[in-house]
């Protein structure tokens, strides 16, 4: 029977056969680890959306003919894609976190067009089986996790020039059942939490790359994979009594290191098979589709700018000048993350393979906003707050007789406002700036789908200068055809190398 909600994804998760390591012992069942429950928690909202609000959380698929998940449908228009930044911005704003599923979504669908191209190139058979494993989970309703980033070793080198060749996942055998492949993947985001986990080439590769071009997909619990599960600021808060000082108990994200330790992989489970001069391609679809899935920020950024408000009106302060102004300046930030990614859904074409793809050069400025704006409303709702947010006792303390009467005394605010729910909300910013949900809202921001340099090479690519100069001389009734300066074309020379370095 197929997964349908949240609960009955918690129990799908029990009893399986994977090694996850945290603080250094083996995690018996991880389920029910206070740490690691939250973060399965934020999975599960997927599930119970999908069945609370149908329209914007699931599709119908062309693919198995049923209505599921909009994590698991491939975009057949710009308006599946559109859907997707709503349904994205809705389960920020419920879970204040990373719900971890969107890097799934986007492997999907960039290998769908890929797998299809390199089909019509070498003959192979790839799309089939890709359409084949896209239909069983989708019957199935799983969560798929995607694996791109590698260790990566010395940045300077070619996965083939590395000292250690593990630092890039790679095949190391093949035979007539499938192939074997060794490595890790760094930074998976809820990876723990998936059903089956699908691994990528993490940039363009050369001839003598070509054990590194591979994709496959393989069960989460697969004989060979361990998980080392990383730590976030405050984490251990989720293991201590009561609820305040996590600030947000019920929800986080999660990521952990995967050791890829000779894993075998079935021939109809891999999609990618050597074929090393379309990782790039690769590569440049799924970070087109996965930076403007970044407008999941927006519905955390809604979190924090109602938190803030909140705690303005709980300190007397809602209608004072600056702080309605600094209110706005986030609502600006947080909305203009949106606008671009939503613009890049709605400017999607369609590929050889039929499904859609997004604009690139819209993507890459929804993301590269991310990479600030977050911060900066970070900071902003810090400011709103005041000092408290560092220096509030703990729960332990409200509730302690001798301590708990003293800090309803002096840490109150307006009148008519319990000091433990202004507490809450201290905690709740603090949280989501500096504590463990700062990983998803702030760190993440920066880094998931390519730090901000990726962006701006992407950008670079795409400014279309020549074309703009053009526009300009026209207007300005210019005759000349004066070709580009040389240092502006080395410049963009220099740019394309970078890019194909990675």
């Amino acid at each position: 029977m197929p997964i349908k909600t949240g609960a009955e994804y918690v129990q799908s998760l029990r009893g399986r056969n994977m090694k996850v390591y945290l603080f250094g012992e083996l995690v018996k069942e991880p389920v029910d680890h206070p740490m690691i429950r939250p973060s399965i928690n934020a999975v599960a909202e997927t599930y119970d959306l999908a069945v609370s609000e149908a329209e914007l959380a699931s599709a119908k698929s062309s693919i198995s003919g049923l209505q599921v998940n909009r994590f698991l449908h491939i975009a057949e228009s710009a308006e599946d894609l559109v859907n997707q930044n709503k349904m994205q911005r809705k389960l920020g704003q419920l879970t204040g976190t990373c719900f971890q599923r969107c890097v799934g979504m986007d492997a999907l669908n960039s290998l769908y067009s890929v797998t299809y191209e390199i089909d019509e190139k070498h003959k192979t058979n790839y799309h089939k089986r890709l359409v084949d494993f896209i239909r069983m989970i989708q019957e199935e309703n799983l969560v798929i996790g995607g694996a791109m980033t590698d260790p990566k070793g010395d940045r300077s080198k070619a996965p083939h020039e590395q000292e250690d060749p593990d630092v890039f996942l790679r095949i190391v055998e093949k035979n007539d059942k499938g192939i074997v492949v060794r490595g890790a993947k760094a930074h998976q985001t809820g990876c723990i939490n998936s059903h089956w986990i699908i691994f990528m080439p993490t940039m363009r590769l050369q001839e003598n790359d070509v054990d590194y071009a591979v994709v496959g997909a393989v069960p989460a619990d697969a004989p060979g994979i361990t998980y080392i599960y990383g730590r976030q600021s405050c984490d251990t808060r989720s293991m201590e009594e009561g609820d305040i000082d996590a600030g947000n108990s019920k929800f986080a994200g999660q990521e952990a290191l995967i050791i890829f330790d000779n894993v075998f992989v079935p021939w109809e489970r891999v999609f990618m098979n050597g074929e090393y001069e379309f990782a790039s391609m690769l590569v440049e679809r799924f970070t087109c589709y996965h930076r403007r899935s970044y407008v999941c920020k927006t519905g955390l950024g809604d979190v924090l700018i109602g938190a803030a408000a909140a705690i303005s009106d709980y300190n007397g302060v809602p209608n004072v000048s600056h702080i309605r102004d600094k209110l706005v300046e986030m609502t600006h930030l947080n909305e203009t993350i949106y606008a671009a990614g939503v613009a890049s859904s709605y400017q999607a074409q369609k590929t050889k393979s039929g499904n859609f793809l997004n604009d690139d050069m819209l993507a890459n400025v929804c993301k590269h906003n991310v990479t600030r704006f977050p911060y900066e409303i970070g900071r902003l709702a810090q400011d709103v707050a005041g000092g408290l947010v560092v220096t509030l006792p703990s729960e332990k303390d409200l509730r302690s007789p001798e301590t708990g009467p003293i800090l309803r005394k002096y840490l109150r605010g307006r009148k008519g406002v319990d000091v433990e729910d202004r507490m809450r909300i201290l905690r709740l910013i603090e949280n989501m700036t500096l504590g463990r949900n700062a990983v998803g809202y702030l760190t993440e921001s920066m880094h998931g789908a390519g730090s901000p340099q990726a962006q701006r090479i992407q950008i670079a690519r795409q400014m279309q200068l020549e074309y703009k100069k053009q526009l300009a001389k026209n207007l300005a009734n210019v005759k000349d055809d004066t070709p580009s300066s040389p240092e502006q074309s080395d410049y963009f020379q220099r740019v394309f190398k970078i890019s194909r370095k990675g």
